[in-house]
């Protein structure tokens, strides 16, 4: 059992309060909690999810260890950027999910790791073995794989800190004018659509993404961001949020395009860090794959009237 203790900062419904705060359970798994009594308000066992509550009462609730899962290596190809003794960079293809879920247990880069390597770290449990952290499995590039415990501790630590220098080109619908720009809005999960982020102030967490513009078109924008926090979702969202969704975004994008892709264009272009052991300054990059080029052509074909 893992303990959780949460301070209420608004007056909601119990079940609403949990699964807002702790974004890895559901609705409907909080409220099996608190059917198995295994939610506290104050100190007392709760079992109603209608239950409304005020500002500074603590909740305390014990979260079942997940049902270990047997993760299986498979020889599936990886993208080796960089590799030692402690870490790897791993440059991801889009469509290769990073880590087993429901419904996805087999051909995740987690599963290629396993096949790769012996060295794994553990902090994130047999599902998520080395895996620092994660990109949707339509956005390609790269990502940091931790070797050690070690390796993974500082890695997160610098995720935290907001030291990691990270940055995606996307291209998205509309003409920006600026040239650069910040948005600087929280995030937070969807009230409407549980598996929908949202800016929103009721739940939201701090998000900040930095855009330049690298190419303009006459209805889409090339552009570079990058990410000052590490959200859910933030590009995606941010982006949608201020007018300009990513192209191909089945989720937050535009429901009838012009131009289709199976996906958002987004690529992680960069990755800069400091080396957990030797401390000293490392950094990635990696080239747009060629859906990019596929989909610049379709849309100066469109602009030119082809």
């Amino acid at each position: 059992m893992t303990m959780i203790e949460i301070i209420v900062k608004e007056n909601k419904r119990i079940d609403a309060i949990i699964s807002n705060e702790i974004e890895d359970l559901s609705r409907s798994y909080v409220q099996k909690l608190l059917e198995d009594g295994q939610v506290t308000v104050n100190g007392k066992v709760v079992t109603s999810k209608k239950l409304k509550l005020n500002v500074d009462d603590v909740i305390s609730l014990e979260v079942p260890e997940p049902e270990v899962l047997e993760v299986l290596a498979e020889d599936i190809p990886l993208d080796i950027v960089y590799e030692d003794d402690e870490l790897m960079i791993i440059n991801k293809p889009i469509g290769m999910v990073v880590h087993p879920a429901p419904g996805n247990y087999t051909g995740t880069l987690v599963n290629a790791l396993m096949f790769h390597s012996e060295k794994l770290s553990s902090i994130n449990g047999v599902v998520r073995p080395g895996i620092v952290h994660r990109i949707d499995k339509d956005t390609s590039g790269l990502l940091m794989i931790a070797k050690t415990n070690n390796a993974h501790k500082s890695l997160a630590a610098q995720l935290k800190e907001h030291t990691i220098n990270r940055k995606y080109v996307a291209i998205v619908h509309g003409r920006i004018g600026a040239e650069t720009g910040t948005v600087n809005a929280p995030i937070g999960r969807s009230a409407k659509d549980r598996l929908k982020m949202t800016v929103t102030e009721r739940n939201g967490k701090e998000a900040v993404t930095h855009f330049t513009v690298l190419e303009r078109f006459r209805d889409y924008t090339m552009i570079e961001c990058q990410l000052e926090t590490g959200r859910t979702h933030q590009i995606r969202v941010h982006m949608a949020y201020i007018g300009h969704p990513l192209l191909g975004d089945q989720t937050y994008g535009v429901k009838k395009p012009k131009i289709k892709n199976d996906g958002q264009l987004l690529h992680a272009k960069l990755l800069g860090f400091i080396h957990p052991t030797s401390g000293e300054y490392m950094e990635f990059e990696s080239e747009t794959p060629e859906v990019f080029d596929i989909m610049i052509k379709k849309i100066k074909g469109v602009e030119l009237g082809g």
